[in-house]
């Protein structure tokens, strides 16, 4: 079940909205979900899964590596998990990852140390361009070979390791590279350390944290992870909360459109997810999280979002890793709040689906926003609310749904005619978003 192609237009600014609405489940912890209980012991259940493309991806890959995975309705999965180095491949088996890179990084984690896996790994036409030199040079690590030798994206043979030791790993601000980290020290012998300040998405960490044997988390200004190796899994269950990085599209749209409220049910707010929150609570966002409880050692609750008149967004590196995926919708309010907003430590923007600062640049320049870029830094002068009805926006293939799903909030906030192509790459993570959009009122036509 995967997206068949077509482009969007939208011609019409949004009007006032004030609902109440059930968005995407995470995908990060979904497809954490199917990967855990892969090598799990016993049968793992899964609720409230998110149905899009990258965890399609996920399924028919583990599928294909001998993981029996059985539908219960809409969302619900049973996992009959065989425990960790069971997952196993027929010789020239190809594995296709689609437009998922968490899917690529973790899964190869798992693979790096699963006894006799020699199989060759893809991606769409967007991952495949993607740099995966950090990664391969982390497996090496562990003993794991990718062929051919010096190259660093996909398509790629990997072949496991035959004696994987646990190692040493400073992490950086990639939660996936962690993660992988974790996942090729589960069947690795030894002990696996990792040290973390730059605190990036825990659902790993928070997925294993039940198996007191086989993971130990020491939180502080720098945490400590210990992985020990060779132990078993136990069967996990999940319900997955709804996806707060989903939702920062929608809570955009309400801060900058007039006389409009929402309320999202449900959401996560893992303390590592909601940088985009906290930081637009600091430049005069009404936004609450009400009902906040936790479940599945996951903090989730209720985010209430009114419109409000916000500052200049000033932005420091230390917001990067726990609000990466917003960025490109943060430079959309950025654009659309009076003033010069500036963004820190963000020059691994340009290593994601496409290059995010140049693209999300050309297509701000479009309606008239003027930014300056390094490598690493962004400036935007930011104009305020304003109609562009006369101006138009272009969007190119680029494979990219977070520039996709921003360029929409800015076309239905302006006004501006704007036609985005191959929009159904929005479906790799956010496969209601043209619904929900539709229920708040936006106007817009799809083109087959």
């Amino acid at each position: 079940m995967y997206s068949k192609s077509f482009n969007l237009e939208i011609k019409k600014k949004i009007p006032s909205f004030k609902k109440k609405i059930k968005i995407d489940s995470d995908k990060s912890i979904s497809i954490r979900s199917f990967l855990i209980s892969s090598i799990s012991q016993n049968i793992s259940i899964i609720k409230n899964v998110l149905e899009s493309d990258d965890v399609f991806s996920t399924i028919k890959c583990l599928r294909k590596l001998g993981v029996k995975i059985e539908k219960k309705g809409k969302g619900n999965y049973l996992v009959y998990g065989k425990g960790l180095g069971s997952l196993h491949s027929k010789k020239n088996l190809k594995l296709n990852f689609g437009n998922s890179g968490t899917l690529a990084r973790l899964l190869i984690g798992v693979l790096t140390t699963t006894p006799n896996i020699e199989l060759k790994i893809k991606g769409d036409h967007s991952l495949n361009k993607r740099s995966m030199k950090k990664l391969i040079l982390l497996m090496s690590k562990f003993g794991a070979t990718f062929l051919p030798k010096n190259k660093y994206n996909f398509p790629l043979k990997i072949i496991s390791s035959e004696l994987p030791v646990g190692i040493n790993y400073t992490a950086e601000v990639s939660a996936q590279l962690k993660s992988a980290v974790i996942l090729a020290g589960l069947n690795s012998y030894g002990k696996t350390k990792i040290s973390e300040s730059h605190k990036s998405r825990n659902h790993t960490e928070n997925m294993l944290r039940n198996n007191l044997k086989v993971i130990k988390v020491k939180e502080g200004n720098t945490n400590f992870i210990e992985v020990f190796g060779k132990r078993e899994l136990k069967k996990i269950n999940v319900n997955v909360p709804a996806d707060p990085s989903s939702a920062a599209f929608y809570t955009a749209l309400t801060l900058l459109n007039k006389d409009s409220s929402i309320k999202m049910k449900n959401v996560c707010l893992n303390k590592t997810r909601i940088g985009f929150f906290n930081l637009l609570k600091k430049q005069g966002a009404k936004i609450k999280f009400e009902n906040v409880i936790k479940e599945n050692n996951e903090i989730r609750g209720d985010i209430s979002v009114k419109s409000s008149n916000l500052k200049p967004i000033n932005a420091s590196k230390k917001y990067y890793v726990n609000s990466t995926d917003e960025y490109p919708i943060l430079f959309v309010i950025a654009a659309l709040t009076k003033g010069i907003s500036k963004f820190y430590g963000i020059g691994d923007l340009a290593n994601k689906e496409s290059n995010r600062i140049k693209e999300m640049q050309k297509i701000l320049r479009q309606v008239g926003i003027k930014s300056v870029s390094t490598k690493d830094n962004i400036k935007i002068f930011g104009k305020g609310r304003f109609e562009s009805s006369k101006k138009q926006i272009k969007v190119k293939k680029l494979g990219d749904h977070r520039i996709c799903m921003s360029s929409f909030v800015l076309a239905s906030l302006t006004g501006a005619i704007t036609k985005i192509n191959n929009f159904e790459t929005v479906n790799t993570s956010s496969p209601s978003f043209l619904r929900i959009m539709k229920q708040l009122g936006a106007n817009f036509e799809i083109q087959k």
